[in-house]
């Protein structure tokens, strides 16, 4: 399906029209289908939410059936770029009688007034657009981690949630897990205090691992799968001719679409650190140490320092990041054993490969060092010895109430409150964005936190928002 060029500019301008209306749940707009319908509209209690889903294969499908799984959702529609792809017929044989688009665009042109919620399980540059267009229209939105590619895009999307009074998460589905819920009651029970300095490492093998580092062009052009609107995928960023080493989760190797390491595992590892010890935005992020850089795709091995002032009675708190197979963290004496949480998903290319340190946490405060793994993995307290001795003094943690899709459908209920919501999940991932362009640029960046401007370096600054989008892209950045 193509959305031609007059539907187009017809479409975005009356979902531009909308964006001044649709500013609170109570408010009554015309959807751009023309029928009138409340924006934000909380689901029933007792009904299922009916969900639309961009991105229907790889990861895109993992999130869409465990969605379903909760038993909390109609799926109403699906969308993808390159249906009817290999991998998305796993969803497509789920959902035979779900309506089919190519283009969200066109999706919500037609079904607007079906779709109450939306699954944004995309390459990271198409998170953007997608989620402002659902937010604008009053949907409420479940987006992938990182929550954008760009620093400015997380700050239209975390202003955009704001503004719509919608349910947002963000997909560190170990934010509802275990360590979510301990790491919260060890700080309220001044377990976890004084922390200065905080350790943080993903070393399994990348995709772009053992690429040649000296390229000097972007991949050759080879011809565009008969399934796939190229430019659709393209979305806002600058043109490219079509490779596969851009699809499929190799989106993630490139600067132009992804996030590389930090962007992907970083919000696993450093999420309940970064919000119960209320880090929010770093004053200066320095690349230490980059292996195999070069300007098209992630260094080999990267290790990035982020600086975070005191906040309230709370020490400043360097975050030291470490990836790249031989790129391993020091650890402390009596730290143990390595644990991965087997709740961890596999990647799209298979199972998460064997590393000498599997990815997590060391934390240091003033009297006590915790370990931790990533998504829901718990701290221990290390050496042993300390951890028996501090045994009787730990709070009780309790359960989850409700995993991470079903929280975000729960939360469309108005019956719980999301875990990792735009105003929690942003800041988190414009940590990230500072990270990957200290990375990109092979530069110390000093950045003032009340201004969120990089003042040491202006190409720096600059690539905030990111090169300019594309000609038919950049009313999404008006929404």
């Amino acid at each position: 399906m193509k959305f031609n060029e007059s539907s187009r500019r017809s479409f975005l301008k009356n979902a531009l029209a909308l964006t001044a209306a649709v500013a609170v749940p109570t408010i009554i707009t015309q959807s751009v289908s023309g029928a009138v319908r409340p924006a934000s509209k909380l689901a029933n209690a007792g009904e299922r939410v009916n969900l639309a889903c961009c991105g229907i294969g790889n990861r895109g499908g993992e999130i869409i059936r465990a969605l379903y799984d909760t038993g909390l959702c109609n799926i109403v529609a699906l969308c993808d770029v390159d249906m009817g792809a290999p991998h998305t017929d796993r969803i497509l044989k789920m959902f035979p009688d779900a309506p089919r688009f190519q283009d969200f665009r066109e999706m919500f042109d037609q079904m607007g007034n079906q779709i109450e919620a939306v699954s944004v399980g995309v390459p990271d540059h198409s998170h953007f657009p997608i989620t402002m267009l659902a937010m604008s229209l009053g949907k409420h939105v479940y987006v992938e981690k990182p929550m954008a590619r760009t620093f400015n895009e997380v700050q239209l999307m975390m202003d955009g949630a704001k503004k719509y009074q919608v349910v947002t998460q963000m997909g560190n589905q170990g934010h509802s897990e275990a360590n979510y819920f301990q790491f919260k009651a060890w700080k309220e029970a001044g377990i976890i205090k004084d922390v200065t300095a905080i350790t943080a490492h993903m070393n399994s093998p990348r995709r772009w691992h053992g690429w040649d580092t000296g390229i000097k062009n972007f991949p050759a052009a080879e011809p565009i799968p008969e399934t796939l609107d190229w430019d659709l995928w393209l979305a806002a960023a600058q043109h490219h001719d079509y490779n596969h080493d851009y699809i499929n989760g190799q989106w993630r190797c490139w600067y132009d679409f992804g996030m590389g390491a930090l962007g992907d595992w970083g919000a696993h590892i450093m999420d309940t650190a970064h919000e119960f010890l209320d880090l929010g935005l770093p004053y200066e992020v320095d690349p230490v140490m980059l292996e195999g850089r070069n300007k098209f795709f992630f260094p080999m091995s990267s290790t990035l320092s982020f600086k975070f002032p005191e906040r309230g009675d709370m020490p400043p708190v360097e975050i030291t990041w470490y990836d790249g197979v031989n790129n391993v963290p020091q650890v402390p004496d009596g730290y143990g054993v390595s644990e991965l949480d087997p709740n961890i998903p596999p990647a799209s290319n298979g199972k998460i490969q064997p590393a000498k340190l599997n990815p997590g946490k060391i934390i240091y405060s003033k009297d006590l060092t915790f370990k931790g793994g990533s998504h829901g993995s718990t701290l221990s307290i290390i050496p042993e010895e300390k951890a028996r001795e501090m045994k009787s003094q730990l709070p009780e943690v309790p359960k989850s109430p409700s995993n991470h899709f079903a929280n975000f459908l729960l939360a469309c209920k108005g019956q719980e409150t999301t875990r990792s919501p735009f105003e929690v999940a942003g800041p988190l991932s414009q940590v990230f964005n500072l990270g990957v362009l200290a990375q990109q640029l092979n530069t110390k960046l000093v950045f003032d936190r009340e201004t969120k401007q990089i003042t040491n370096n202006k190409l720096a600054n600059e690539l905030l928002t990111g090169t300019k989008p594309r000609q038919e892209w950049k009313e999404f950045y008006k929404l």
